[in-house]
């Protein structure tokens, strides 16, 4: 199909002719649209840029509306107390119990956990930090370094998101047992082992899949009596809710959490936010009874 406009330019004729190409393979998913511009005008008038017009290509991606997708989209929501302990006991002895200890009392994003690796997992010995894989985990003080992704360039979701986190004691002792269980899967594999050096791999040793993540958990929930509407990345904000509701100022919680700003966790999490201005409220009560 082929078109012509003439358009006043000036003192001369601007004429554009438009092709319009479908591929016979792709007619009913692609457009390419090839435009070429042919100029006559008087050249003391237009500066040379003016006048040059190079073939130009435009994607189906440059003329289609983007979709709105889901109004609002899905709320998160997190777990109270007891639904947590609820999971945590009902993980117990199960291949997911450090990942989900690690993502409740740590609030690492889903991709962030499955892209931890053992040298990422450290203990402060000999006035530095070192691998547990060297130090070994009996030391007073043990983190995370939150350095990777399971994202495109293996990069965190944001320069903020790279961040060092201390280990609660739950988290050191899940983190023992899995390496022993991890040890025992290596051993069980042989040759088929392929090493990652990743903390939550597959009896194989290759990255966990994040679907076949989201089937355990479930399992996991409705073992703990919770359903299985809920999903790994709401682990997250229950990790907010809890530090909130034990009076973590938000500055702090953006600071675990990774966020850029308080406006972001506030904005994101505004459902496990408690609001601060309740306390001035809390306080005249205290005052005038």
């Amino acid at each position: 199909m082929r078109c012509c406009w003439a358009l006043k330019l000036r003192t001369g004729l601007l004429v554009v002719r438009v092709t319009v190409w479908v591929p016979p393979s792709l007619k009913p998913m692609v457009m390419v649209v090839v435009v070429t511009c042919t100029v006559t005008i008087c050249p003391a008038q237009v500066r040379p840029r003016e006048i040059f017009c190079p073939a130009t290509t435009i994607t189906p991606v440059a003329l289609a509306k983007p979709p709105k997708g889901q109004r609002g989209g899905r709320p998160s929501k997190s777990l109270t107390l007891e639904q947590a302990l609820a999971l945590m006991e009902a993980a117990k002895g199960t291949r997911l119990e450090a990942y989900i200890t690690l993502s409740l009392l740590t609030g690492l994003r889903t991709e962030e956990a499955r892209a931890l690796r053992w040298d990422h997992v450290v203990a402060w010995a000999g006035g530095q930090w070192q691998p547990v894989t060297e130090a070994g985990f009996d030391h007073e003080q043990l983190a995370v370094l939150v350095w990777r992704s399971d994202r495109a360039g293996g990069d965190t979701k944001t320069p903020r998101s790279r961040r060092t986190l201390a280990l609660a004691r739950g988290c050191v002792a899940a983190l023992r047992d899995h390496r022993a269980r991890q040890a025992a899967d290596r051993l069980a594999a042989g040759l088929l082992w392929q090493d990652h050096n990743l903390v939550f791999a597959s009896t194989v040793g290759t990255p966990l899949d994040d679907h076949n993540v989201r089937r355990q958990v479930r399992k996991i929930t409705e073992s703990a009596g919770l359903g299985t509407t809920w999903v790994p990345r709401e682990l997250r904000p229950t990790f907010v809710s809890l530090l909130c509701a034990h009076g973590v100022p938000v500055e702090a919680i953006a600071l675990l959490a990774g966020h850029n700003q308080t406006a972001t966790t506030e904005l994101v999490y505004r459902h496990q936010i408690v609001p601060v201005l309740t306390r001035g409220a809390e306080v005249m009560d205290q005052i005038f009874g």
